[in-house]
């Protein structure tokens, strides 16, 4: 049997930091004693940052990003195309679309995909608020960002569904050859999509 060599207050630390994806056990004591050393420079600074984000961060109402704002300052943006709303899964992906910096529009954060097998049903999802949006009225396109697997797909064929009828061009990400991607180590799947969506050259 292993002898216990930190305290309690240190093996909390470890397994709330190993509860973090992409963070395993190891990895969660290495970060814990990382910050241990640190105490001042950075262990410190990020309690207090975390008691901030506790108290402050919330989900916007209107698009599901999170801010300490609500509505959140991607939706209070007046130089945005409100026009236009980006549908994506998670705020993360919200977050790498803004990275990219494509476009300059608005957002809806769905909050997951459709999947009965793990029991997610419409009602568990945010789409009833993106229909409300369009019903409102202003919107003339929705972008359906969800990513290529069996459950965005049945999921934005779902929200296509529920909008039909809706005065909205609805359009979807493009999917294929990525920028820099060799054909030879591109799998099957994403190669006969690029050439299903081909375009002049």
């Amino acid at each position: 049997m292993a002898k216990r060599v930190t305290g309690p207050e240190i093996e909390r630390l470890i397994q709330l930091l190993a509860r973090i994806p992409g963070l395993g056990p190891r990895s969660a004591r290495r970060a814990a004693l990382y910050l241990i050393k640190k105490k001042e420079p950075l262990l410190a600074p990020l309690a207090d940052a975390l008691a901030v984000a506790r108290d402050k961060v919330g989900v916007c109402s209107r698009c599901g990003n999170v801010d300490t704002a609500d509505p959140c300052a991607v939706c209070a943006d007046p130089q945005r195309d409100q026009s236009v709303i980006i549908v994506v899964e998670d705020v993360a992906d919200l977050w790498a679309l803004e990275r990219a910096g494509a476009m300059n529009v608005a957002y809806h954060v769905l909050g997951g995909t459709l999947s009965p097998l793990d029991g997610i049903g419409p009602d568990d999802l945010n789409i009833a608020g993106l229909v409300e949006r369009v019903a409102a009225g202003g919107i003339v396109e929705i972008v359906l960002a969800v990513n290529a697997t069996v459950e965005g797909q049945t999921t934005a064929h779902y929200i296509t569904d529920r909008l039909a009828g809706m005065d909205v061009k609805i359009t979807r990400l493009a999917h294929g050859v990525p920028v820099g991607g060799e054909l030879d180590y591109l799998d099957e799947g994403t190669l006969s999509a690029a050439l299903r969506a081909r375009t002049n050259f």
